[in-house]
């Protein structure tokens, strides 16, 4: 993996990392037992008997594992992704026990910081898909990223 600065970047960039993570049925549970206890992510009957027909992830959880698959991403910024929130995400789809999921990644938006010429602010859409290539995910992100030289700014 290269570092890659905000000049590595360009708008309508698409980047489609590699990296695949599977949802167990265990994970799902553990997840909303810690942080979304609610029966549709705890329990099999429970959720058979609610409008998704069978347990799924929380979209928390999706929005973790997406996490994770965007911080081991070759694509990442050098230094790591430095989030300053979102405009948007939903969660269109279900995350069922035994998806494999994968994320794409699109620059919209960039320019340099005006309060720090070292950086530049991107707005990235990642959509997390399924091993069917269904988006379960999307959200548009905020970062700020390290230029690679402040010799030439202003």
């Amino acid at each position: 993996m290269s570092d890659r600065y905000f000049e590595d970047f360009v708008v309508g960039q698409v980047q489609r990392p590699s990296g695949r993570v599977r949802v167990e049925k265990d994970d799902i549970v553990a997840f909303a037992k810690a942080f979304d206890p609610q029966p549709f992510h705890l329990d099999d009957e429970a959720a058979r008997k609610s409008i998704f027909g069978r347990l799924v992830a929380s979209g928390w959880h999706t929005a973790a594992l997406t996490m994770r698959l965007v911080a081991t991403s070759e694509y990442r910024p050098a230094s790591g992704t430095v989030g300053l929130g979102f405009d948007g995400l939903r969660w269109p789809r279900p995350v069922y026990p035994g998806d494999e999921l994968r994320i794409e990644s699109e620059v919209i938006e960039m320019r340099p910081s005006k309060s720090r010429p070292d950086r530049g602010l991107m707005k990235i859409r990642t959509r997390t898909l399924n091993q069917n290539g269904e988006v379960v995910q999307e959200l548009i992100a905020n970062a700020i990223v390290p230029r690679r030289s402040t010799a030439t700014v202003a």
